[in-house]
């Protein structure tokens, strides 16, 4: 794995090179994989006008899930097949397992098809940020709905954001805000709010429990509606007392408030909030931490976070300028942060996805391809990594246990899986009704520059699937070892490109063509097999 990268970089506007190493290393970061035709289309723009793209372009929000999971043993009677079903409001133990794993399935199925956007992302992101599990929130069109507001806020603004969070249904549900009255004040999201959204636990968070206690005296009142399932304020409940903070906060008191006015607290308790500059350090380490690397040196702290605080803070705290500075900057692409992160799981299966352009069912066959979503979404689990599941309130630990980080994706446990996974994919794929999703290495390898030569063939390969450089002898030994294993001498080099140039004219000639293709698996299946294709 790459070393931390040196702080001989800051946050100056990159003007270097501009090729596929770059751009791949862009896209990797800023969307699930780097696909080959994502590249060509960046690389006709320089660096600047392709970050600008990525962070700055709007694309109409995805169409919702639909009704996928009819089948022999049920069949929604208000929903029809290929329908959509957040319209329902009305819920029972079997429709909304599967609606919930429907929902779970198109997020992924989003992630595959994403547009030319960092949105998707930065959905990602926020979902780390202020999470929700769908089993405990447990009902399907909140779980929709939640990740729909993450989706209309993920360039926002940050304070809209926040507030927006604070009573979404779905946060109102997991963090027990709904259950919060003036005789019983829930402190969980009070605490939350501070320690996980906004403050964090930085060098420069000093809040304390009695600011916890009146947070949560501030968000009384909140309730959902189970029928029509949405959130709604009763004052009736609300603590219309005033509610005292601490030094750190100025000592300064929110008046309390009757009737629905009282919700105006609420506006007073963010703006509170935002006042402390610890707000926008904390979101620019954890943003730094995504899409950079995981350590945040003193020399990391005063050259890049602070600088880029103090923007957020200058912008009203809008994130479009914050990530558009990180990402063109000379630091993003100091070569150090090549290949410096673990790809989490999710970027693993969709980005193999991606890259390869495996290729789905189309919407018609509706089933088939959530069906195929689902069982990448598993795959992801299994490797740690459940989308809409984070393990609890603080998202998954890659993403901020000290000092492993990212190396905790890795275990005895996940890359034999990550190599099965890959190695599956190569063989013979997912399969479903008679269907099967694989990658096809014939058409892969056709898009790397001359591959009838088996040496420019392999560093092709590693360009594309890899974020660092092989050494020559490690190419040379892929080649005599893995490629062209059994054969000796420039003679290897001269049957390969024969039989290359012999798939093109004759495409028919089976023999040749599974001449080709098994030695094409045995590649694919050593290059992902390698610790390099873990990283990016």
């Amino acid at each position: 794995m790459a070393n931390y990268a040196p702080i001989s970089t800051g946050l100056r506007r990159y003007k270097g090179s501009w090729g596929q190493t770059q751009a791949t290393h862009l896209l990797r970061r800023t969307q699930f994989g780097a696909r080959k035709e994502d590249l060509d289309y960046f690389l006709r723009k320089s660096p600047k006008k392709a970050v600008r793209e990525l962070v700055e372009k709007e694309y109409p929000l995805p169409p919702p899930p639909i009704n996928n999971y009819n089948d022999d043993k049920y069949t929604d009677p208000e929903i029809a097949p290929g329908a959509d079903w957040t319209i329902s409001v009305k819920y029972d133990g079997m429709n909304n397992f599967r609606r919930k794993n429907s929902f779970k399935s198109w997020w992924l199925g989003l992630m595959l098809g994403q547009d030319r956007s960092i949105r998707e992302k930065m959905v990602l992101f926020w979902h780390n940020h202020f999470v929700t599990e769908t089993n405990t929130v447990d009902n399907a069109l909140w779980c929709y709905k939640y990740n729909m507001l993450l989706r209309q806020h993920a360039l926002g603004n940050f304070k809209e954001l926040v507030k927006a969070m604070t009573i979404e249904p779905a946060m109102l549900r997991y963090l027990n805000g709904y259950a919060s009255t003036k005789k019983a004040p829930d402190e969980n999201y009070g605490r939350e709010l501070q320690e996980l959204f906004t403050i964090g636990k930085g060098p420069g968070s000093h809040y304390n429990e009695a600011d916890v206690k009146a947070a949560a005296r501030v968000l009384t009142g909140y309730t959902l509606n189970y029928k029509t399932y949405t959130a709604s304020f009763d004052p009736k409940r609300h603590d219309e007392t005033d509610k005292q903070f601490s030094v750190f906060y100025d000592n300064r008191v929110i008046k309390g408030m009757k009737g629905t006015d009282a919700t105006a607290e609420l506006d007073q308790l963010i703006d509170l909030l935002f006042s402390r500059e610890e707000v926008s350090r904390f979101i620019c380490r954890k943003l730094y931490r995504f899409f950079v690397y995981h350590e945040i040196d003193p020399a990391t702290e005063k050259n890049i976070i602070e600088p880029l605080a103090t923007l957020f803070r200058k912008k009203d705290y809008a994130i479009r300028p914050v990530l558009e500075t990180l990402l063109s900057s000379q630091h993003f692409f100091d070569q150090a942060n090549y290949g410096s992160l673990i790809k989490p799981p999710v970027d693993f299966i969709v980005g193999l996805c991606r890259e390869f352009d495996v290729v789905f069912p189309d919407g018609a066959e509706y089933a088939d391809l959530y069906g195929f979503w689902e069982q990448l979404r598993n795959q992801a689990a299994g490797l740690q990594q459940n989308i809409g599941d984070p393990p609890n309130v603080a998202g998954w630990q890659a993403y901020y246990q000290e000092p492993e980080y990212d190396k905790l994706w890795i275990s005895s446990d996940t890359l034999p899986k990550r190599n099965q996974f890959t190695d599956r994919m190569v063989n013979n794929g997912l399969g479903r009704n008679g269907k099967k999703v694989v990658i096809d290495l014939l058409a892969f390898a056709s898009r790397l520059p001359h591959p009838e030569d088996p040496d420019q063939l392999i560093a092709g390969a590693v360009k594309a699937l890899y974020s660092v450089e092989l050494p020559p002898e490690d190419l040379q030994q892929i080649k005599t070892s893995i490629l062209l294993s059994g054969l000796t001498g420039m003679a290897s080099d001269h049957y390969w490109t024969n039989a290359w140039q012999t798939l093109q004219q004759k495409p028919d000639d089976k023999t040749n063509r599974n001449g080709v293709t098994n030695k094409l698996k045995n590649l694919f299946r050593h290059l992902m097999d390698k610790p390099e294709y873990q990283l990016m």
